[in-house]
Parts: C-alpha cells; sequence; structure tokens
C-alpha cells in the first residue's frame, strides 16, 4: 500500500492509463506545463510529451468537440474541465454527441471518453467554482456518471472509466483532493470491484446513511458521532450515480428500516429524491418512516463566507436521523 491524497491517487491512475494504452490522450486547459490549476497532471507532459498531454484554449466546447473526434478515430480521450462551472459551454457536445453517438449508429461508433470534474464546494472559491452539475448528466440517457471519495477509489475507478468503451462523466470532489489514504498500486485492475457498484464503508441496523463525494466523509462523521448515543448508522457510499446499484440500497434498507440520503447539489429534482422514490418503489413495505434529503439548499451557490450555510454538515444530518428514528428534540418538517 502506498499512502496518496485523492489528487496524486488521480494523476497515478491517469500514468498507469496512459502507459497501459498508447491511445489514451489527455486534454484540457493548462494541463501540461502547469500540471493543471489543481496539480492533477503534473510530470505527466514530462513522461509522454505534448501530442498525448494536449494544452487546449479555453473553450469547453471545442475540447469536447475534439474528444468526439478522436474517440471516432479510436484513440480514449481524457477531458479535464478546469472546474465544474465550466462544463456548461460544453453541454450541448456532451448531452447531443458524446452520449448520443453509440446508440445513434448501432454500436458501430464508440465513445470512450472520460471527462473529469473538479466538483461541488467547501474551499472558498469564487462564483462558477463550486457548482454541483451531476444530475444533469444522470438524466442524460447514454452517460455513466462516477463521484468518487477516497484515493483507493478515485486510483480504480479513474483507470476503470478510461478503459471502458462508455463515456464516463467523473466527477471529483475538489475539497477532499488532499485528503490522505492507502493506496494498492500493484493491484490487477480486474481485481477491482466494479465502477457500478456501491459499497457499504459502515455497518449499522438503525437507520441507512446514503451519500456519494465529499459527503461520504460527513456521513461517516455522523455515523461516529450517533454511536456516542448508542445509534447504529449504516454508511453507503454510492459511487456511481447512473446507473446506482440498488441491489446494495435496498439490502442495507431493508435492514434498517430507514434512510436519510445526502448530498450538496440542491434539492429539488436532485439525485437523493430520484434514490428516495426507488427506495419507496424496492422497498416500501420495510420502511419503518418516510425518507429524508439532506442536500445544499434551492439557490445559487453562495459566496465563499456563506457556504458553510449551504453545504449539508454534520448537525442536519444528525438531525435527519433523529427525525427518521422519531426521536424527541428533532426538528420538524419533511427534508432538511
Amino acid at each position: 500500500m502506498t499512502e496518496l491524497t485523492l489528487g496524486k491517487a488521480l494523476g497515478a491512475g491517469l500514468r498507469q492509463a496512459m502507459r497501459d494504452d498508447e491511445k489514451v490522450v489527455l486534454l484540457g486547459e493548462d494541463i501540461g506545463k502547469l500540471g493543471g490549476v489543481f496539480r492533477i497532471t503534473d510530470g505527466l507532459l514530462d513522461e509522454f510529451g505534448a501530442s498525448r498531454v494536449i494544452d487546449t484554449p479555453l473553450a469547453e466546447s471545442g475540447i469536447v468537440g475534439t474528444a468526439v473526434g478522436l474517440a471516432f478515430r479510436g484513440y480514449r480521450p481524457v477531458v479535464e474541465i478546469q472546474f465544474d462551472g465550466f462544463v456548461y459551454p460544453a453541454f450541448d457536445q456532451i448531452v447531443a454527441q458524446v452520449a448520443k453517438l453509440h446508440y445513434r449508429t448501432q454500436g458501430r461508433v464508440k465513445m470512450p471518453i472520460t471527462i473529469r470534474i473538479p466538483w461541488a464546494g467547501g474551499i472558498g472559491a469564487a462564483e462558477h467554482h463550486s457548482e454541483s452539475p451531476e444530475v444533469y448528466f444522470v438524466h442524460t440517457a447514454g452517460l455513466r456518471v462516477i463521484a468518487v471519495s477516497n484515493p483507493e477509489d478515485a486510483y480504480r475507478s479513474l483507470r476503470q472509466a478510461i478503459a471502458s468503451d462508455d463515456p464516463v462523466i467523473f466527477f471529483e470532489p475538489k475539497r477532499l483532493y488532499h485528503h490522505k489514504g492507502d493506496v494498492d498500486l500493484d493491484a490487477p485492475l480486474a481485481d477491482a470491484a466494479p465502477m457500478g457498484l456501491a459499497r457499504v464503508v459502515r455497518s449499522g441496523t438503525d437507520a441507512t446513511l446514503i451519500a456519494y463525494g465529499a459527503m461520504v466523509t460527513t456521513a461517516l462523521q455522523a455515523a461516529e458521532a450517533a454511536e456516542v448515543e448508542g445509534i447504529s448508522l449504516e454508511v453507503i457510499d454510492l459511487r456511481s450515480l447512473s446507473p446506482v446499484d440498488y441491489d446494495t440500497v435496498a439490502a442495507s434498507v431493508r435492514k434498517t428500516g430507514r434512510v436519510v440520503v445526502a448530498h450538496e447539489a440542491s434539492r429539488e429534482a436532485g439525485v437523493a429524491a430520484e434514490v428516495i422514490a426507488s427506495i419507496t418503489e424496492f422497498c416500501f413495505e420495510y420502511l419503518e418512516s418516510a425518507p429524508l434529503r439532506v442536500t445544499g439548499h434551492d439557490v445559487p451557490y453562495p459566496p465563499a463566507k456563506l457556504e458553510k450555510y449551504h453545504l449539508p454538515d454534520l448537525d442536519r444530518l444528525l438531525d435527519a436521523v433523529d427525525r427518521v428514528l422519531d426521536r424527541p428534540n428533532s426538528l420538524t418538517g419533511a427534508d432538511a
């Protein structure tokens, strides 16, 4: 095992994918000499050269459009969108071309494109630098959507995404880039869990907390705090937002009978709403209380000094847990 930050694990995953397949090429703004804004691609230009680590103009539509052309010619392009809020100019290429060409051509054309997006809040960034646009892509048929939460998963899932023939939107929680964890750099990729599977990161019996990305860390903190009061919480890291591994989710909910789903994105029509709708469909007879959402508020992402009031925190998660357990002194209302 090697201890790496999540950012370094992603860089290691890119390096190994490029060593494994010479058709893997990187495109993005400042990813070459600078190594990217978050230094994820640091050192890759020196190792692989400017023909495979391509600094692009500041034009996300052009970057993804170029990736589509490369995929047509048999390459496996990996696109870096510098910040989450910059992906919108490329939205047309992603939903109209990347997501549809395989289906439209009855399988004759593959789109093995991985689109990396530093994502979500918690770093005190300026406007357009702390967005949570995942639900747009979850709603788009033809895309896989992955959200990692730890260095080991970042390393493995990124290599799996690049090796996949499916187009993958790959969300990286930027506030966890410096969080450290053990990564097995030598384990065969074939031995890793499929990137579409959810993971039970903490077992429990009283209620299920479902999260993804940086919110997995908050959910684990909530489980540790609840344990002091004798409450056993099971924590599930979704990992894949499209498709969702409902087998793992349903098995947990059938055991606990109570569920809270958390994410940073706004509540309205979010991932949590879809997950809860499916839980209600698959597990209705096992539910002991109505599932609850703990999410960001339905406002544009606030200025840096206010983001702590927007992001779901330990207290909001624990309050939702109190409500699904019908514990006294909990707040009223349907969602947090």
